[in-house]
């Protein structure tokens, strides 16, 4: 009896132990950005909306929490926020060598797109199919470990993305080269076909091809070997974008410029990150425009975002007109949210990867060109719960609890005027020595992640993004993100954003108020507390 209570104890003392390390882990599960429910996920893929949900397909391996087997993870949503995931939608396969070796090849499901070919004018699906859904993918093709190919392949769908076929005739673009991917395909509506984006991810150039079933792709133009060469180009997205309080005599002349979108490096040297252009695109040539002038890193005018974990973000297509009801018609952006630095590295289970608050992207003319605004989508709102507000918080080198504890899941919009301080800012999940730090000093706006948990899963992951931001009228205006693990801080209505991932070593943190070495004021600060959005 006495050996079976011992054996009992143990148990359950193990017991407590791996429930403990589970739920630790766990709570570092974002509450209000999508992740899937196990395993590893890197970049988005076929953002689509048809018939009342919005598709998100993204990178996903089936078998593990690191990177491998890469295939198509398929998730729906009525809103943009609460996802419902379904079943694989595409899958790694094998097939033999054609070499007439034992050995066989494999094709992963690298990145793409998808689009609804209305009336299924391609023919793709079987005759009688209203709308028919199609992917648009990267195979890539190894044998053992040796990398032999990429090619762009087509899947369809004629039940609303729930089941997938391949194309009998893949590939559809082939250039017998092993750097070759990420198709970014999208109607273009003056000519009538559909427009394609493929990296030369060595060349550091963007191939774009035409066609007018899907097919059958013409290869149009190049551009590329400016701008951020320092990583290979990755996730190409063009898209035409307004400029915001520039209209014509309807809301037709809106006026709009064309952004083209590279995942590449980054503005601190070794990690990767994105960059974007602003130019015409004729259907034939984009070309940058000559106000704005080829970016070179650390140029202000061409980093999408200067924190460390957004990458490969690409737009939804078709999106529905509710999104444009009230002014100009803006794209909507997703980006993973990780950094290959250390993303296999993450300590997360089951999970590892998740994806950011949808963008809505626009321009505004600035002094020293076109500059992108990102704003998160307006729905987050319907996830406010509980509020606090202050209003004329003076601090002269002090600091203040806002919040004494919360469960690291909320949303905080802030103006203050820095006066003389020589740092003001917030202490976000702070608890004991633990905190992440948003401030403002010397006219940068930094997110330091030093010491905002367990940093030491990789010696890459402590780090101070920092990106140049000044003053408007007096007052910098933050609006952050808090999600777990995640942090997005949009500044000054979007025009400067940092995305970083932190893992706090507690399930709660306060709030914190401070300024050092002179006077600051906080004109109002608020904090709503977000619902869970997962289902």
């Amino acid at each position: 009896m006495r050996k079976f209570l011992i054996t009992i104890i143990v148990l359950a003392a193990l017991s407590h132990t791996v429930f403990g390390q589970a739920k630790q882990a766990e709570f570092y599960r974002p509450q209000y950005h999508f992740s899937a429910p196990e395993n590893w996920i890197n970049d988005p893929n076929g953002l689509v909306y048809y018939d009342g949900e919005y598709h998100l397909f993204y990178q996903y391996n089936p078998f593990g929490n690191v990177w491998g087997h890469m295939s198509w993870g398929h998730a729906v949503s009525k809103d943009l926020l609460h996802w419902r995931n379904l079943s694989l939608a595409l899958s790694e396969y094998t097939h033999p060598s054609g070499s007439g070796g034992k050995e066989l090849t494999k094709t992963a499901i690298f990145s793409g797109s998808a689009v609804v070919d209305k009336g299924n004018k391609s023919g793709l699906c079987p005759t009688g199919t209203k709308d028919c859904m199609v992917a648009i993918y990267t195979g890539n093709v190894t044998q053992g470990d040796q990398q032999l190919a990429q090619h762009q392949n087509l899947a369809y769908s004629a039940n609303r993305g729930r089941t997938w076929i391949p194309y009998a005739n893949n590939p559809v673009l082939d250039l017998k080269t092993k750097e070759f991917r990420d198709p970014n395909v999208f109607w273009y509506a003056p000519q009538n076909k559909w427009i394609m984006s493929a990296v030369k991810a060595t060349e550091h150039r963007v191939a774009f091809y035409e066609s007018k079933n899907l097919k059958d792709w013409k290869l149009m133009s190049h551009f590329g070997q400016q701008g951020d060469t320092t990583k290979v180009w990755e996730c190409p997205a063009l898209m035409p974008v307004p400029v915001l309080n520039e209209t014509g005599n309807s809301a037709q002349n809106q006026q709009h410029k064309w952004i083209l979108f590279i995942s590449a490096g980054h503005p601190q040297k070794g990690f990767v990150g994105m960059q974007y252009f602003v130019g015409d695109f004729d259907g034939t040539t984009f070309k940058v425009d000559k106000e704005n002038p080829k970016p070179i890193l650390p140029a202000v005018s061409n980093v999408v975002d200067y924190g460390k974990d957004y990458y490969a973000a690409i737009q939804y297509n078709d999106l529905p007109a509710r999104h444009h009801s009230d002014g100009p018609h803006k794209p909507i952006m997703v980006g993973w949210l990780n950094n290959w630095e250390y993303a296999n590295k993450l300590p997360t289970t089951p999970f590892k990867g998740a994806m950011s608050i949808p963008r809505q992207i626009a321009l505004k003319r600035t002094p020293t060109g076109l500059q992108l605004v990102q704003q998160p989508i307006s729905e987050i709102t319907s996830l406010r719960g509980v509020k606090t507000e202050r209003r004329a918080v003076k601090l002269n080198n002090q600091s203040e609890i806002l919040e004494e504890s919360t469960n690291n899941a909320y949303e905080i919009e802030a103006e203050f005027i820095p006066g003389n301080a020589r740092r003001v800012g917030l202490k976000l999940a702070k608890n004991g020595n633990e905190e992440t730090i948003i401030q403002y000093v010397n006219g940068k706006l930094q997110l330091d992640r030093r010491k905002s948990g367990d940093v030491s899963f990789s010696d890459r992951f402590a780090s101070v993004e920092e990106a140049p931001l000044s003053p408007k009228n007096g007052v910098i205006k933050l609006h952050i993100f808090v999600d777990k693990s995640v942090v997005e801080v949009f500044a000054n209505d979007g025009e400067r954003v940092i995305t970083d991932l932190i893992f706090p070593n507690k399930q709660t943190g306060s709030i914190e108020l401070f300024a050092e070495g002179g006077t600051a004021e906080f004109k109002h600060v608020t904090v709503w507390q977000l619902k869970p959005a997962r289902q």
